[in-house]
């Protein structure tokens, strides 16, 4: 990363083209006399044409709009005893990072303040490698079942005929797929809209795994707590900035950077042995639940400072490429089935996106050296020199994958991913501790005026009748005021198995 520079301000460099010959007058081009055709021998002025036609690079596809900037994660507390990872092993230790936040559902041109999730993406260079931190500013996702993601991402997006955005599509999938409420309950309270992307919480949502030096394993969450706490925007506010500032979160996060009020966030874990996982009420492969902190209290183990502004926000952010599979030894993906969905998708988008090299980009590549069998390709800026390109004289470190889970808890995880394909009881008790104990009344009444103004959209009455159905299942007052507030008749609970049926199979593992 650049040292940081005043912006704007000419570095007396002489104008070139893009091999490096001077050019005299940069908006000249050749002709044949005075005001004859163009020649084609003009490379400067073909040249820029036809890079100016490649100038851009395909979006992506969820997650287009972003803010980003680079910082550092400091260790501040030992946690040997949970990880190897060479990051931790000696407090104090700093690893400069580079951060992207977004939106999920909208295009690169949509607005800041839109309701929608935010993506909290963090690369921590280490001496072992990039670590990447795939987060989100939510605890919970809308899905736990990776096939449903691109159908799910598709009906939050533009309708295929009227390229306009649809409530039927919206709330057609999510009253299909019940596991979404808890999501929905804090996408649609003012925790949905962000005030700027560098006052908000992030979360792992996936639970990782983290071995230490004797092979025993930990289940964990990663939190990142904003330091000052969280702030947003009611529905009005947001709106209103939508239309006036849609670039505020971009704009809000660099004058806290250039002004030295550098924002900062407490990391910390939540851990949990293969046998309380076993023990544990839900299930711990479901994105859709979290790990209540009274259970499995927070543990602190760094933090995280956002302190310097990119140079170029094309080399530094948009082609940041972010892989929940970029780990470090010491650390392991679960068998969440998301999350092994998430370590094939988010690679095979970069290389679509920027190339297979991708992570030779100044960005995105290690500050450790790399040494392995992979060559050529488009953009191959660190081709390894002479080095065999094959099994010869390297020797490579070898790392040794301890064998840890024994044949009971392996039956564990596959009865608790298959658990993942049913609705029962378990999926409305968070939600509904979320409504009845979290949020005050007028959080309550935010959240129902949020509610009532969009999915008052809805055409369809079978798909507003069955979405206040899931409502009514986490609390059917909840249901009843959104009801009222579109002008619907009171709608019974959505019928779901008992919790007792899901916890009786997870756990089924003689």
């Amino acid at each position: 990363m650049p040292s940081q520079q005043v912006w704007n301000t000419k570095d007396g460099a002489t104008y070139t083209t893009s091999n490096g010959a001077p050019v005299a007058e940069p908006y000249a081009a050749q002709r044949v006399g005075f005001n004859g055709p163009l020649l084609l021998q003009d490379f400067h002025h073909i040249d820029l044409l036809a890079h100016f036609d490649r100038e851009r690079i395909p979006e992506r596809v969820v997650h287009a709009k972003g803010a980003g900037a680079h910082g550092y994660f400091e260790v501040t507390h030992d946690i040997t005893d949970l990880t190897s990872a060479a990051l931790f092993k000696k407090v104090g230790t700093k690893a400069r990072s580079t951060v992207r936040f977004s939106t999920v559902g909208g295009e690169s041109g949509s607005a800041d303040t839109a309701r929608d999730p935010r993506g909290f993406a963090i690369k921590i260079r280490t001496e072992e490698g990039n670590w990447d931190w795939v987060f989100n500013n939510t605890p919970v996702f809308f899905l736990r079942d990776p096939a449903k993601f691109p159908h799910f991402i598709h009906t939050q997006k533009r309708d295929p005929q009227t390229h306009l955005k649809d409530p039927d599509m919206f709330w057609d999938y999510l009253s299909q797929n019940p596991e979404s409420v808890h999501q929905v309950l804090i996408l649609f309270s003012d925790r949905g809209t962000p005030d700027g992307y560098h006052n908000m919480h992030g979360y792992s949502g996936h639970t990782f795994k983290f071995v230490n030096a004797e092979g025993k394993y930990h289940y964990v969450q990663i939190h990142l707590r904003k330091d000052g706490g969280f702030k947003t925007l009611d529905n009005a506010t947001a709106g209103k900035l939508a239309g006036e500032n849609p670039e505020y979160g971009i704009q809000t996060l660099v004058e806290a950077i250039e002004s030295k009020n550098f924002p900062s966030w407490t990391v910390y874990v939540q851990t949990m042995t293969p046998e309380q996982a076993e023990k544990f009420r839900y299930n711990i492969l479901d994105l859709t639940k979290i790990w209540p902190h009274k259970e499995f209290p927070l543990r602190p183990i760094g933090k995280f400072v956002l302190d310097e502004i990119p140079q170029n926000y094309f080399a530094e952010v948009e082609q940041a490429a972010f892989a929940p599979s970029h780990l470090v030894p010491g650390v392991e993906p679960s068998t969440d089935p998301v999350l092994q969905s998430r370590l094939f998708s988010y690679p095979d988008t970069h290389r679509h996106r920027l190339g297979v090299n991708y992570q030779q980009l100044p960005v995105n590549a290690p500050v450790v050296p790399v040494s392995n069998f992979q060559r050529d390709g488009p953009a191959a800026y660190n081709n390894q020199g002479p080095r065999p390109n094959y099994q010869s004289s390297i020797s490579p470190l070898t790392y040794k994958k301890k064998a840890y889970e024994d044949a009971k808890h392996e039956k564990f995880i596959g009865n608790a991913s298959y658990e993942l394909s049913f609705i029962t009881e378990l999926d409305f008790e968070q939600p509904r501790a979320l409504w009845q104990k979290v949020f005050d009344d007028t959080q309550k009444a935010h959240f129902v005026s949020n509610i009532a103004g969009h999915i008052g959209g809805v055409k369809s009455k079978e798909i507003l009748a069955r979405q206040l159905s899931v409502f009514a299942a986490v609390d059917q007052d909840l249901s009843d005021r959104i009801a009222k507030a579109v002008g619907h008749p009171t709608v019974a609970p959505l019928k779901v198995a008992p919790a007792s049926e899901a916890i009786a199979f997870r756990t089924n593992t003689q």
